[in-house]
């Protein structure tokens, strides 16, 4: 993550390589993304701090941040029993 100065306020910049460092996979994380953006478009509450973002920024922040883990498909076989 690198930072950029706007006048007095440091806004830090999430990149895609952040994002990696928690899913590795490039197309996981494009489906993630999407998925948590969509929850947070229906009204979910973010997982991290992020005033005035666009709901893309918020999803990759979270998932940055670790907040967001991949679900394992062996856990969709418990839930149906």
């Amino acid at each position: 993550m690198f930072a950029i100065k706007k006048g007095d306020l440091i806004v830090a910049r999430i990149t895609i390589e952040d994002c990696l460092e928690q899913v590795p996979n490039r197309f996981k994380l494009v489906n993630m993304v999407s998925h948590r953006v969509r929850q947070i478009r229906e009204g979910s509450e973010f997982l991290v701090s992020s005033p005035k973002n666009e709901d893309i920024v918020v999803a990759l922040r979270e998932i940055a941040a670790g907040k967001i883990v991949e679900k394992r498909a062996d856990e969709d076989e418990e839930d149906e029993f």
